[in-house]
């Protein structure tokens, strides 16, 4: 399964605005957490999962989300596949990441924060990848 984007919408009246992704289905969801880099130099790269997945929101700001598939889980040393998003709070589009990727998230405006749900609650499963930056460059 590749990642894909749910598409949010918007509505403007005199009251303000409503954002919204009717789309979007919680079913599958046990945790949420929000994520705020430091300043815009932080690189959260590289870390993934072959079993959990992700769905990912800019709440506010503006992400940039890299996506790769590893050739090895233990060792990585080449991407099989590549993907990129951007993310912006004034859509309200849902990143829906499948197992087997592992992510690079980097703010792309101040103040940015990004919304994140997982299908498994803390420490249910031991299945956290975590690469130094360099292991991938671009």
């Amino acid at each position: 399964m590749n990642p894909s984007i749910l598409k949010g919408k918007s509505f403007l009246d005199h009251r303000g605005q409503l954002r919204y992704n009717n789309d979007f289905d919680l079913t599958p969801i046990k945790r949420m957490y929000l994520l705020k880099n430091k300043d815009l130099s932080v690189e959260r790269a590289w870390q993934g999962h072959q079993i959990e997945q992700r769905w990912f929101s800019a709440v506010s700001g503006t992400f940039q989300v890299i996506l790769v598939v590893p050739d090895h889980w233990e060792v990585p040393t080449q991407i099989k596949e590549r993907y990129t998003f951007t993310l912006e709070s004034e859509t309200l589009d849902i990143l829906h990441i499948p197992s087997g990727f592992l992510s690079h998230i980097k703010s792309l405006s101040e103040d940015a924060d990004l919304l994140v749900f997982s299908d498994y609650k803390l420490g249910e499963i031991n299945d956290e990848y975590k690469f130094p930056l360099e292991t991938f460059k671009f």
